[in-house]
């Protein structure tokens, strides 16, 4: 089909061009010098109005209006699902809109980080009022009379809404508060580390543990950055971590949360590359590989004996006695203000109280200017204390700088997917633990490579878990592991 082929070869060069782009925003956040920022902001732009004038050349949809489906594999005919669905897309977005949007949110990332060290909400507000307009303005064109924030989901989520997130989140969040209470009020606590640790052999051993998890350093790179992140696919997906000198776990974990996204996009079939296919499917698929690697798997009893032994070899005494002891710190739930730092289990706590505001931005029932106190208030509900400063609250995240609106969600999404998929894999692999104690992660990603990741975006975001998993996924087995666990840690 002489349609389909010149199709996808220009979907082809489309892609690269997002892989160029996306380089561009991983050497902003890891090397780009300071002053570059508004060239940096002038190039973004540049390099997306091409992108949408591709994305929308009336060639694509004459192609599609010739392919013939019927005749495709189901390859093809997944392919032309997403081709036809970001057409659609990109077509209802004005290609000025596009580009400023581009240009405003390289912009902000400056201006939040700035903010964000001087605790200043003042600075920033007026630049995420700008980032809002623009995603409101893109919102409504995509919408055609619907939802807003469900438009802006499926950048992210393709086929949720907002009213099915809404009931699985209402779900999730009373048995988390319910949890998280005992927890607190409970006679036994685990302590912590003590020391400190050098930056270097954290990030010797966090290099470690990405080959430990199977991160092909081949085909990517380990950076520091304020916010750690993954970015890139095909033969070339780099990640990131950070460092605090009294909070080893905050590098650990970051690694190998972030080698979860990265081994997902290396793990894809190579006969994708560089099509529609050729990336995770959604990120709340993506996310639930970086939580499993992170969580159900590198917090796991006998992971963290291997890590207990790895940590004392590299600084010492750490102030744990033992391997138990140690499983206990590295799951301990505590008082704290940042997500990417929260423990396991009042991590859906931030994700859900994030959903809440940003669906109310959007659909201007909260204005910029009153976000701190809506953000302190339902903080201190759901954790029991107050927020002390800007940065622990609601300028911690880089996410709305850049106008990632509907990218929370995801997040818990993805912890609901990694406890479907947890469940199948240890009844699909019973002796793992001999494996994770030895500091072998092999079984555990060869499972979700094979079962998840080698398919991209083959299916739709909640097939794939589906298929993995042999069940609809629901949020029960995430919540049923959550309580099993810290019940036993804390003796409850």
């Amino acid at each position: 089909m002489p349609a389909y082929h010149e199709l996808m070869e220009f979907q082809r060069d489309t892609e690269a061009l997002a892989q160029i782009a996306g380089r561009l925003g991983w050497d902003q956040e890891t090397v780009m010098p300071r002053g570059a920022a508004a060239q940096r902001g002038e190039e973004m732009a540049a390099i997306e109005g091409v992108l949408h004038a591709r994305r929308t050349d009336p060639r694509v949809g004459e192609w599609l209006a010739a392919i013939d489906a019927s005749t495709l594999s189901s390859e093809g005919q997944a392919q032309l699902r997403h081709i036809r669905r970001d057409y659609d897309r990109n077509t209802k977005v004005p290609a000025a809109l596009a580009a400023a949007i581009a240009r405003e949110t390289s912009l902000a990332q400056g201006v939040w980080a700035d903010a964000r060290a001087n605790e200043d909400f003042d600075a920033f507000a007026p630049t995420l009022a700008k980032v809002l307009q623009l995603r409101r303005e893109e919102a409504e064109a995509l919408a055609n009379g619907g939802s807003r924030y469900d438009a802006l989901l499926q950048d992210y989520e393709p086929g949720a809404t907002g009213a099915e997130l809404e009931a699985m989140f209402g779900a999730l969040r009373p048995r988390l508060i319910a949890l998280r209470e005992r927890i607190m009020g409970a006679d036994h606590q685990p302590g912590g580390v003590s020391g400190s640790f050098d930056e270097g052999k954290q990030l010797v051993l966090a290099r470690k543990l990405a080959e430990t998890f199977g991160y092909d350093f081949d085909r990517g790179r380990l950076d520091k950055a304020v916010h750690p992140f993954s970015s890139g696919s095909g033969t070339d997906a780099r990640i990131t971590t950070r460092t605090a000198a009294d909070d080893p776990f905050n590098c650990f974990y970051s690694t190998i949360h972030e080698v979860g996204h990265a081994a997902y996009e290396l793990g894809i079939d190579d006969a994708y590359l560089l099509t529609p296919l050729g990336q995770g499917v959604s990120m709340g698929v993506h996310e639930s590989q970086s939580r499993i690697y992170e969580n159900q798997i590198g917090r796991s009893r006998a992971f963290t004996g291997w890590l207990f032994d790895q940590m004392t070899a590299s600084f010492g005494d750490i102030g744990v006695g033992d391997a138990d002891a140690f499983y206990g710190v590295v799951n301990r739930v505590g008082q704290g203000y940042i997500r990417t730092e929260s423990d396991e289990l009042q991590y859906n706590l931030h994700v859900l109280l994030r959903f809440d505001l940003e669906r109310a931005l959007i659909s201007g029932d909260l204005q910029v200017a009153d976000l701190p106190g809506a953000w302190n208030e339902r903080f201190e509900a759901d954790f029991g204390f107050a927020v002390d400063k800007p940065s622990n609250g609601c300028l911690q995240d880089v996410h709305w700088s850049v106008g990632l609106f509907g990218y929370f969600p995801t997040y818990s999404l993805g912890n609901v997917y990694a406890g479907c998929l947890h469940k199948a894999l240890r009844d699909a692999v019973p002796d793992l633990d001999e494996g994770l104690a030895q500091g072998d992660t092999s079984a555990a990603t060869g499972w979700l490579g094979e079962n998840l990741q080698r398919h991209g975006g083959l299916f739709e975001p909640r097939e794939v878990v589906e298929q993995a998993c042999g069940f609809r996924p629901t949020e029960a087995p995430l919540l049923d592991y959550l309580e099993e666990k810290f019940s036993a840690i804390y003796k409850l």
